[in-house]
């Protein structure tokens, strides 16, 4: 379970948060959506322990009923919190220059003796693990390939081969898809499907597509201005409830190619089916 409470962040004058109220159950795959500078990716931070609240402000973020901060400071459990916790990225985080493989294994830090991560010498399971997660992903065949060669959408699938190694229990992927082709995002999203259903964890998920929130995710937190101002079922998530809710903003959450791709019938390329859109 996450629980966020009282949740605020300012930016010199400016609100990035604002009184963030939220309880998020274990198992649950939710949406964060919302237009630029709407505080997406500031709450994943938050959540994630890389970023704190205002002091002094009763703002408190539990991560698997562990204090992750309060009242701007990390907990003293937050570093064996972090290790459950995986974080993945718009811009993958990958190191260019090694392997598909080492770039994982990263994953298993938090377990493997430093003098065997710095040397590469991994032990035989975390190696097996790593191959299985790629495997997972559809990308096991690239594994010792340097990962500058691979595509952007194959890249964002090692960054989440490298969260299954690292066994967490909660994933956070703060807008994996933005910078993504509509076939490679759906791929990505077809996989963190899939890993929310098979191993039953928690999975957050920010996006700029509102499409993909009504897809993927059973349940949506849309922000505007740093202030949660829905948190319901995606299903509500009409063009006129968003035009309600955002006004002209509402634009920047619908893109007319993506909801041609997505009507179409997709050609999953891990030869898995898609997930049926969330019922309400």
């Amino acid at each position: 379970m996450i629980q966020i409470k009282q949740l605020t962040k300012t930016f010199k004058n400016t609100k990035g948060l604002s009184d963030i109220n939220a309880t998020i159950e274990s198992g649950e795959m939710v949406a964060l959506i919302g237009s630029s500078g709407s505080g997406k990716s500031t709450l994943m931070r938050h959540i994630s322990g890389l970023m704190c609240c205002d002091p002094n402000s009763g703002g408190q973020i539990e991560v698997l009923s562990r204090i992750m901060q309060r009242d701007g400071k990390l907990s003293k459990n937050a570093r064996k919190v972090r290790a459950e916790v995986g974080v993945i990225f718009q811009q993958f985080n990958l190191v260019d220059r090694l392997s598909v493989m080492t770039n994982v294994l990263m994953g298993a830090l938090g377990r493997v003796p430093t003098w065997r991560a710095v040397s590469n010498l991994f032990p035989p399971s975390e190696r097996r693990l790593g191959m299985e997660s790629l495997a997972r992903v559809g990308m096991a065949d690239k594994a010792w390939q340097r990962a500058s060669t691979l595509s952007g959408g194959q890249q964002q699938r090692v960054a989440i081969a490298r969260a299954l190694t690292q066994k967490a229990r909660v994933l956070l992927a703060d807008e994996p898809i933005a910078s993504l082709d509509p076939e490679s995002s759906r791929v990505v999203m077809d996989i963190l499907a899939q890993i929310h259903r098979e191993d039953k964890i928690t999975v957050i998920v920010s996006l700029h597509q509102v499409e993909y929130a009504i897809r993927y995710c059973p349940r949506t937190i849309a922000l505007r201005h740093g202030r949660v101002v829905y948190d319901g079922p995606s299903t509500s998530l009409t063009p006129s409830f968003l035009q309600e809710i955002y006004g002209s903003q509402t634009e920047e959450l619908f893109s007319p190619a993506v909801d041609n791709a997505m009507r179409q019938q997709p050609k999953n390329s891990l030869n898995r089916p898609a997930p049926a859109p969330a019922a309400a």
